[in-house]
């Protein structure tokens, strides 16, 4: 019979199983996520950093930007080695948003305000399923709300005032029940405000006249009545009047001339018939 394992090879035997688990998990070579590595690439080429504030962005470092929670990336945030929030705001960058931000599925947060960033907000956002803040505002966006922002389901703040956006405000938005926070103040926008956000019910979070005011061709509450670039009922009624008034002081002032001014030569006619007659 062979013999029992002594405690003290049990011992070296479990620190040498212990030390071959680190080692693999120490020295595993680790690589991003394939998605979160296209996001990172094509939003690089897609901005423009004049102020070198991105130094970091570098195809090596999109190739592993997290470690769990650790981030590598300047302005992202990682969560169990996902891209879990991109801050980047007030870097003076230029360019456009790249529709390949929505490969960063597990983003729960974007925020590139107070920047110079042009083009529209791209409809390929809604894939960011997770995404609950979007921020987007002092920059220089133009063209629609992407309607499809709906289907970002976990939608709780939506911010993108000082902008060039146009167009109406989209329906669909006001079914973002999580929604908490919504400005699109001092852009473009022109049509009705839904009553889905202007007017909620229930225990919605409601929006005041600060979300929407700066946009000139827009209306309805909480914005106060439009003012009439016509004139009133009241206003034409008034002018009418007016004229009407007018027109027969003046025809009978006409008339009273007329009569005067016949009422004279009749009296000159009467003068040189009489002084033509002769004496008896």
């Amino acid at each position: 019979m062979g013999s029992a394992p002594t405690p003290a090879r049990t011992a070296s035997t479990s620190a040498m199983l212990l030390i071959t688990l680190l080692n693999v998990a120490v020295f595993r070579p680790t690589t991003s996520d394939p998605s979160d590595e296209a996001c990172l690439t094509h939003l690089s080429e897609s901005l423009q950093d004049p102020t070198k504030s991105l130094k970091n962005w570098t195809k090596s470092t999109f190739a592993n930007p997290c470690s769990g929670f650790t981030s590598y990336l300047q302005g992202a945030t990682c969560n169990n080695g996902r891209i879990y929030k991109l801050s980047l705001t007030n870097l003076s960058l230029r360019g456009s948003i790249s529709p390949f931000l929505a490969n960063c599925t597990n983003l729960q947060a974007l925020d590139l305000s107070s920047n110079f960033l042009t083009g529209p907000i791209p409809s390929d956002l809604q894939y960011l399923v997770n995404l609950a803040v979007l921020n987007l505002s002092s920059n220089q966006l133009s063209g629609p709300i992407p309607p499809q922002l709906t289907l970002c389901a976990y939608l709780n703040v939506i911010d993108l005032h000082d902008n060039s956006l146009t167009g109406p405000i989209p329906q669909q938005l006001g079914l973002l029940v999580r929604l908490s926070a919504f400005d699109v103040s001092n852009n473009k926008l022109a049509g009705p405000i839904p009553v889905s956000l202007g007017n909620r019910s229930g225990n919605l979070p409601r929006f005041n006249a600060t979300s929407f005011e700066g946009n000139k061709e827009l209306y309805g509450y909480p914005l106060p009545p439009l003012k009439s670039k016509g004139l009133s009922v009241l206003a034409i009624v008034g002018i009418g009047l007016g004229s009407g008034f007018a027109s027969l002081v003046l025809s009978f002032t006409g008339v009273c001339i007329w009569l005067k001014i016949t009422e004279r030569k009749m009296a000159l006619e009467e003068g040189k018939i009489s002084h033509l007659m002769p004496d008896y």
